[in-house]
């Protein structure tokens, strides 16, 4: 229940209580200093009594009032608070406020980055699950059924030497679809888990992948680089690539564009700096786009200490800023 419900607040119950004991006060010197109220001028004194009496409790209330109210603000801002944005926790100290309070606000903000911490901790930890389960279906998918298809297409090869003639257009047609669910699968392999990513690194997989967008979309795609390929951890360089995979693909299916172009630079201090702009029809960027993935793409991004930035509008285009420390 809410500070400034005074009824059954700390500091209703604080006043409450003094003016019990400011009542019990004013009586039992009443009847110590022998006041009898039937005399006029003894109802005076009791009067001016009872007037100091309460003038005692204004000044009472005012004090808690002052002091409890820092308290009632860290309140409000501490109900005003999501826990996933620790960062939006801001409670500047104030001279007025007690030691308490400070060292509540102080609390709530340590609890705020373990909170962050933890999550950021156990998100990277299903991130690293998914892509160990992606490496595994690529493995699976380009050792175990493309074997299968390898044999596939050689029984055929061998059937269509042996076949009579009137047969041999239906061989040709199997060897082609055999041939064409071979490219398919290593291509979804691929997606699943670049070989260039782990072989290679990061530099080396985003140009690649780009190779094999403007092949298949036949969107003209510009790679530059700048700088040395930063020493980055696996998860981080994989949600660089992820992120770069995603806009990639955002621009394939919605933005209509003709050119896009993707730059990649190593910081000064350390990480890498992604920007994926294209020349396509934009969007609001105010409204929500839950078919593009952004959300993802940001909660992917932070769990690796990064941040996003995207900047759209129609018929401009969309830029996307993903800097990694």
């Amino acid at each position: 229940m809410r500070l400034r419900r005074e009824s059954t607040s700390l500091i209703g119950q604080i006043l409450a209580v003094n003016v019990l004991l400011v009542c019990a006060t004013l009586f039992m010197a009443s009847a110590a200093a022998g006041l009898d109220l039937t005399i006029s001028g003894q109802r005076w004194q009791f009067l001016l009594l009872a007037m100091a009496i309460i003038l005692v409790l204004l000044v009472n209330l005012l004090m808690l009032r002052r002091r409890f109210s820092p308290l009632e603000q860290l309140i409000e801002t501490i109900e005003a608070t999501d826990p996933a944005q620790p960062s939006a926790f801001e409670y500047p100290e104030e001279e007025e406020a007690s030691e308490e309070v400070d060292r509540l606000a102080a609390s709530f903000r340590r609890l705020l980055h373990r909170i962050d911490a933890e999550r950021r901790r156990s998100g990277r930890l299903v991130l690293r699950a998914q892509e160990e389960e992606r490496r595994r279906l690529a493995r699976d998918l380009h050792d175990e059924v493309n074997q299968a298809l390898t044999a596939i297409l050689l029984r055929l090869e061998a059937l269509g030497q042996a076949a009579p003639p009137e047969l041999g257009d239906e061989v040709t047609e199997l060897r082609r679809l055999v041939g064409q669910a071979m490219e398919e699968l290593l291509q979804l392999a691929r997606q699943l888990r670049p070989s260039a990513l782990d072989d290679h690194g990061l530099f080396s997989a985003i140009h690649s992948h780009a190779r094999r967008f403007s092949a298949d979309t036949g969107i003209k795609t510009d790679v530059s680089t700048e700088g040395e390929q930063a020493m980055l951890e696996m998860d981080q360089e994989t949600a660089i690539y992820r992120i770069a995979q995603e806009a990639l693909n955002n621009v394939a299916q919605h933005a209509q564009a003709g050119r896009v172009e993707i730059e990649l630079a190593a910081q000064s201090g350390g990480g890498v700096r992604l920007r994926v702009s294209d020349d396509g029809r934009g969007f609001y960027t105010g409204h929500h786009n839950g078919g593009l993935g952004l959300g993802g793409m940001a909660e992917r991004a932070r769990l690796v200490g990064g941040s996003l930035d995207i900047r759209s509008a129609p018929g401009r285009g969309t830029e996307l800023t993903l800097v990694v420390p």
